[in-house]
């Protein structure tokens, strides 16, 4: 599954016109004035470079232009950091809403939604107004910016609409050895379908490539350190920059976890318990309803959903769209993993199973539809089903060998008798990934730097809240924020604790207790 944020909301408030799932952010404001950062002892010019081959990059300057709402801009970074050539840059696209006060203005602040493959544009374009409490928005630029490979930067264009939808509707839970056969031929599909279009970027979207670009757009917008928002794998993205660059770190604040030591087998047993125990506070939920479609206790429902998704397995359901005319288990199973991002969607996800009890799949192909940026009718908005595999499968390789994802089902299903084999097979493009990197998975420690903020959720299908705990661990100097709830995130989910805590650090520099619970 995917790990992204306030992209989910926005998709399903786009698909269904009727329901209120927008992610509403509390109006958290303060009379104390803002507090500068304290300039750091020894810290390089803003532009220094960390090879004298990259100076030509440090230190650009971005012509920013209108674009709607936004003001744009390109910043040209190299294909390879290590071995610049300006012939093969990169263009990476950026995006931004300048401070309301810029007589105050306290920097730049850099959002990353997550994905892998989410827009950072698309999201400070959404989000202008909810990113962050109003003092936030006053006194930072709003910055956003697609990733190389991803949306308008380079994007890695790896199946055509009809291949992609192959390749989503293809059943995710293979019983027998013919349809494990029929999943490892669209692995290698998108596998193939990224080498095919991008040989030489396909070797360098890992998220270290991504975050010394992000270094590059700090000199850019001329902060000496870095100010970031990070939610789900922009987690990833922040604490691996921390990691490379401690001394920028600014502000940093990472909200809802992806450790970067995970492994891919480690994402996958961890997302499937995610949502295992989003699925039981759904149902929970559900059962308070004499109308829940699933059934009259918590357990009874669980069952009930299983089957559903065995029903579809073996009975697709009309759908109303010609070019996706059948709900498969495939499409059932994203439809109903979207509305868990957010409880505020859970009454909408019952009302979709009471539809497709009656026959049709009609509104949980909308739903599905939401979570692959897919347009009704059919085509894709953006390349993210297509760039998390890109990143993911440099950053987390995986075996080649299809008896390792039946052990996987097996031991994921154990904890995770929902998802687990979702889970477990969904990492199987990774095992036949043609290019690796020299990364993989390791720990962070950021040693030297600021403070950083990490914040979890207890219930959080994408990002368990044990990930938010293990990363505060790892790092040398950060603290940790805990939300007791449910749906994927907290910052900027009308919890006011979290957001007052969160504003006071962006804004007054004053860093959260060390554990506070909210």
């Amino acid at each position: 599954m995917t790990t992204r944020p306030a992209a989910i909301a926005r998709a399903l408030t786009a698909t269904v016109a009727t329901t209120a799932l927008v992610l509403a952010t509390a109006a958290c404001t303060t009379s104390e004035p803002p507090v500068a950062p304290a300039t750091k002892t020894g810290l390089p010019a803003v532009t220094a470079a960390p090879t004298q081959a990259l100076t030509p990059y440090y230190t650009q300057k971005l012509e920013w232009k209108k674009c709607g709402s936004l003001e744009c801009a390109g910043l040209r970074v190299p294909l390879d950091h290590a071995a610049p050539d300006p012939s093969k840059d990169l263009t990476i696209k950026v995006a931004r809403v300048k401070a309301r006060d810029q007589s105050k203005r306290l920097g730049s602040l850099l959002v990353n939604p997550g994905g892998p493959g989410a827009s950072g544009i698309d999201y400070v374009r959404g989000g202008a107004q909810t990113i962050g409490g109003p003092e936030v928005r006053r006194y930072y630029d709003l910055v956003g910016f697609d990733p190389r490979g991803v949306a308008s930067s380079d994007p890695i264009d790896c199946l055509d609409d009809r291949a992609l939808d192959r390749f989503l509707s293809t059943d995710p839970t293979p019983d027998d050895a013919t349809e494990e056969q029929a999943l490892l031929t669209q692995a290698k599909a998108m596998a193939a379908g990224c080498q095919a279009d991008a040989p030489d970027l396909v070797k360098h979207v890992s998220t270290a490539d991504a975050a010394r670009d992000m270094d590059i757009l700090r000199a850019a917008l001329g902060d000496s350190q870095l100010n970031y928002l990070g939610k789900s794998y922009g987690t990833f993205l922040g604490s691996t920059y921390a990691d490379l660059f401690p001394q920028r770190v600014g502000r940093v604040v990472l909200d809802g976890v992806v450790p970067p030591d995970l492994t891919s087998a480690e994402l996958g047993a961890g997302q499937a318990r995610g949502f295992q125990i989003a699925t039981q506070a759904y149902l929970e939920d559900c059962v308070t309803e004499s109308t829940c479609p699933l059934g009259s206790t918590p357990e009874e429902a669980r069952k009930g959903l299983e089957e559903f998704f065995a029903q579809v397995d073996r009975n697709p359901l009309p759908t109303g769209d010609p070019s996706a005319p059948r709900l498969t288990e495939g499409w059932a199973r994203l439809g109903v993993a979207v509305a868990l991002y957010d409880q505020g969607a859970w009454g909408f996800l019952t009302d979709a199973l009471k539809e497709a009890q009656s026959g049709s799949g009609q509104t949980l192909m909308a739903l599905a539809d939401s979570y692959a940026n897919r347009r009704p009718g059919g085509g894709y908005d953006g390349n993210l089903m297509e760039s998390i595999f890109a990143v993911n499968c440099l950053d987390r390789p995986d075996s080649p060998d299809l008896p390792a994802y039946e052990t996987y089902a097996k031991d994921f299903a154990a904890k995770a008798p929902t998802w687990g084999a979702t889970l477990a097979w969904g990492a199987l493009p990774c095992g036949v990934w043609p290019v690796k990197s020299a990364v993989g998975p390791h720990t962070v420690k950021a040693a030297g730097s600021d403070p950083i903020v990490v914040v979890g959720t207890t219930r959080d299908p994408a990002t368990i809240y044990e990930w938010s705990v293990r990363l505060r661990d790892q790092l040398d100097n950060a603290v940790l924020v805990s939300f007791d709830g449910d749906g994927h995130t907290a910052y900027g989910r009308s919890n006011t604790c979290v957001d007052s805590a969160i504003d006071a650090y962006y804004v007054q520099g004053r860093v959260p207790k060390d554990g506070l619970k909210c």
